[in-house]
C-alpha cells in the first residue's frame, strides 16, 4: 500500500517540510520590470563580466544557490543534496555550478518545471527521512536560450505575437525538515504536498507558442491535484503557473472552466508578474526556467511569508522539445507538476 498518497497523482507530506530562504538573481530587463525591487541582485549587464552568456547564467546559479545557504546561516557542507536544472543541452548550466559548490548533486530537466519538479523531489527526500537540508535551483537566460532554441541574437529576428522572452533568472529554495531550529529567512511556509504531472499533447508545433503547448499540461495537473486530494480551487488563496504567459494563462482559464473549474481572480503566472507589458516589449510576457524560479523565490515567498498568502498551490509549466524536434516537425509535448504550499 502506498503511504502518503492521494489518487494516482499526488503526495501529502506526513511531516511538511519547510521552505526556510530563497534568493533571486535577474537580468537588467527584468530588474527594471514590476518585481524589481524583490530580487536579491540585479545584473546591469547579462554577461556579468564573463566571456560567454552561458558562463554568466551559471555564475547566477551559483550565486543564487550561495545566496539561500547564507540567509540560513549554512555553509556549502551543510546541504545534503542540491536538485537543479537549466534548459541548455545536457543541463551544463547547473552541472557546473555544482562542480563548483562541491554539494551532493541530483540534476534535474524538466524545462521550465524545474523549479516545481525540485520542490517536489526534496519534498519527497525530507518527508522520507532520507535528507534535512536540499537546494533547489533553476535558472535560464534569454541570450543562451534564443542560441539554443531559436536564432543568432545577431539576425535581429521579429517574434511573433504569441512568443515570450526567456528571462534572464536564478533562483533557489532552500527546504528543511520540519523540525529544523537553526537560522531562518522564511518562517510560516511548508510543502504540503505536491501532484505529479503527466506528459500532455495537443498537438502544438508552433515553436514561438509556448504558452499554447504548456496550458493543457496545467489545467491537467491542476484538475488532477483538485480530483486526488479533494480540494476545491476555493482552498487556494492563489494558483500560480510557472510561465504560460498572457496567451497562455487565457487558454489555460477557457481549459479549466470546459472541466468545470472557475480560476479566475484566484490564477497569476509568473511570466505575466515578472514584466510590465505595456511599457516593455516582451510580447506574451516571460518564459524560462528562471522565471518561475526568480518570481518565487524573489517575491511570492516573501509575500506569503509576510501574511499575503495562507495557501498556494505552484505549478511550474515545462515544453519538452528540442530544437532537433522542432526541425524535424514534431509537436511539443508540456509536463507541469505542483507543489502545495501552505502558511502556517
Amino acid at each position: 500500500m502506498k503511504q502518503n498518497c492521494a489518487g494516482k497523482q499526488s503526495l501529502i507530506f506526513a511531516r511538511p517540510p519547510r521552505i526556510i530562504s530563497g534568493a533571486a538573481v535577474v537580468g537588467d530587463v527584468e530588474g527594471v520590470g514590476p518585481l524589481g525591487g524583490d530580487f536579491d541582485m540585479i545584473l546591469m549587464d547579462d554577461t556579468w563580466g564573463e566571456e560567454t552568456w552561458e558562463k554568466a547564467e551559471r555564475k547566477m546559479f551559483e550565486d543564487a544557490i550561495k545566496r539561500a545557504v547564507a540567509k540560513a546561516d549554512l555553509k556549502n557542507s551543510d546541504i545534503d543534496c542540491l536538485l537543479g536544472g537549466d534548459l541548455l543541452n545536457q543541463i551544463v548550466t547547473a552541472n557546473f555550478a555544482a562542480r563548483e559548490l562541491m554539494m551532493p548533486f541530483i540534476g534535474l530537466y524538466g524545462a521550465c518545471s524545474t523549479m516545481a519538479q525540485s520542490l517536489m523531489l526534496a519534498g519527497i527526500m525530507i518527508d522520507g527521512g532520507f535528507a534535512n537540508l536540499v537546494a533547489c535551483a533553476s535558472s535560464s537566460h534569454f541570450s543562451t536560450a534564443e542560441r539554443q532554441y531559436r536564432n543568432p541574437l545577431e539576425m535581429g529576428g521579429q517574434t511573433a505575437p504569441v512568443a515570450q522572452r526567456t528571462v534572464t533568472g536564478a533562483g533557489c529554495s532552500l527546504v528543511a525538515d520540519a523540525g529544523y531550529a537553526g537560522q531562518a529567512e522564511l518562517l510560516h511556509i511548508y510543502i504540503a504536498g505536491a501532484t505529479i504531472g503527466k506528459v500532455v499533447d495537443f498537438g502544438i508545433t508552433d515553436t514561438s507558442n509556448m504558452g499554447a503547448a504548456m496550458a493543457p499540461a496545467a489545467a491537467d495537473t491542476l484538475i488532477t491535484h483538485l480530483n486526488d486530494t479533494g480540494k476545491q480551487i476555493t482552498d487556494y488563496d492563489v494558483v500560480v503557473t510557472g510561465d504560460l504567459g498572457s496567451f497562455g494563462s487565457d487558454m489555460l482559464r477557457e481549459l479549466c472552466r470546459e472541466r468545470g473549474v472557475n480560476i479566475n481572480g484566484r490564477h497569476a503566472d509568473c511570466g505575466v508578474l515578472i514584466y510590465d507589458a505595456k511599457k516593455q516589449n516582451v510580447d506574451c510576457g516571460g518564459s524560462g526556467c528562471g522565471c518561475s524560479a526568480a518570481v518565487m523565490n524573489g517575491h511570492l515567498l516573501k509575500k506569503m511569508d509576510a501574511g499575503g498568502y495562507d495557501r498556494m498551490l505552484f505549478i511550474a509549466t515545462g515544453a519538452l522539445m528540442s530544437p532537433t524536434t522542432g526541425l524535424q516537425g514534431d509537436t511539443i509535448p508540456g509536463i507541469a507538476h505542483a507543489v502545495s504550499l501552505e502558511r502556517r
